[in-house]
């Protein structure tokens, strides 16, 4: 099943406005999961396969710490992450090899650059270029790596489908999120990522969001205790976490998010096209399910800019 036609199909959830004037729209999916997992309010069809990217690290997350990995704290939040590149994500991922006796030689993912700004300026400054440990997935590959040595596994091919650490984050997927798995491909990291229905994304957060024990509640207290190692300084999902107690969230590449709310609750936005549209879309979902008003308008602020100053929004129209 693909779900390019439902894409093309999907509601208008936002406008680009600039000085008033609606100069592009986009179209996308977004989905309320109720606390019993039944979808409780959608725009587009929550059915529509969607994939992830990297919303979907804190299931594997899940799936590593089942496998026995050790992470707990900074690390396991790392394994969450799609880190901005600062020195203390740096820091941070090298000290999650240690742990296992490894080194960035053992990471497997695609060799990259910081995604912060200004963490990608100091990168380039120490005349380093694209290597694995700056790439914005290496503390997920760090903590895959960590499982592998806790679970006895083979840590060169981990990224196989067929391996035993991917076999369990597939199975994790689909019971966390009560959906079938309808496309497994590959992610930018080079790791797999799954494709399966939007309302079980959201589902699976909000179940990871009140579990009180066992590696999902592992799983949630590390992001909520360090969300700047999930992303990095301003990044809307590690301050969505900070402003708001109880939440996890998780935002992934092509304009998707996901999030946890403390009352059982999930939320996950897809923008058909791929552009700037998730957080703003998913900040007036969290408005509507009464989640604290200033949190959600940092959330959705995404400025139009002309001449350097500001011109417009993007703005929710669900």
């Amino acid at each position: 099943m693909l779900p390019a036609m439902s894409l093309q199909e999907a509601p208008v959830v936002a406008h680009v406005v600039r000085g008033g004037f609606v100069e592009s729209v986009h179209r996308g999916l977004a989905v309320v999961t109720a606390p019993s997992g039944e979808v409780e309010q959608a725009w587009g069809d929550p059915a529509t396969p969607i994939l992830p990217r990297s919303s979907l690290k804190p299931l594997q997350a899940v799936a590593m710490l089942r496998a026995g990995a050790p992470l707990a704290g900074e690390a396991l939040a790392l394994a969450c992450a799609s880190h901005s590149g600062e020195q203390g994500h740096l820091d941070g991922v090298l000290a999650s090899l240690a742990a296992s006796g490894l080194g960035v030689d053992d990471l497997r993912n695609t060799a990259g650059r910081p995604i912060g700004d200004a963490a990608l300026v100091a990168w380039l400054r120490a005349g380093h270029d694209d290597e694995r440990l700056a790439h914005n997935c290496s503390g997920k590959h760090a903590g895959m790596l960590a499982a592998c040595r806790a679970a006895g596994w083979d840590t060169d091919t981990y990224l196989d489908r067929g391996h035993p650490l991917q076999v369990l984050v597939a199975q994790v997927v689909e019971e966390l999120g009560g959906e079938p798995i309808v496309a497994t491909v590959t992610d930018g990291c080079g790791a797999p990522v799954h494709a399966f229905a939007l309302a079980g994304l959201a589902r699976a957060f909000a179940r990871i969001a009140v579990a009180t024990s066992g590696a999902e509640a592992r799983v949630a207290e590390a992001m909520r205790a360090h969300p700047w190692f999930v992303g990095g300084t301003g990044r809307p999902d590690s301050v969505l976490m900070a402003d708001v107690p109880g939440v996890i969230a998780k935002a992934g590449a092509e304009s998707v998010i996901a999030i946890g709310l403390p009352d059982g609750r999930g939320v996950a936005v897809k923008t058909a096209d791929g552009a700037r549209a998730a957080e703003v879309v998913a900040a007036s979902v969290l408005a509507g399910l009464g989640v604290d008003p200033d949190a959600t308008a940092r959330l959705g602020d995404v400025p139009v800019l002309g001449h350097g100053e500001r011109v417009g929004s993007v703005v929710a129209v669900l």
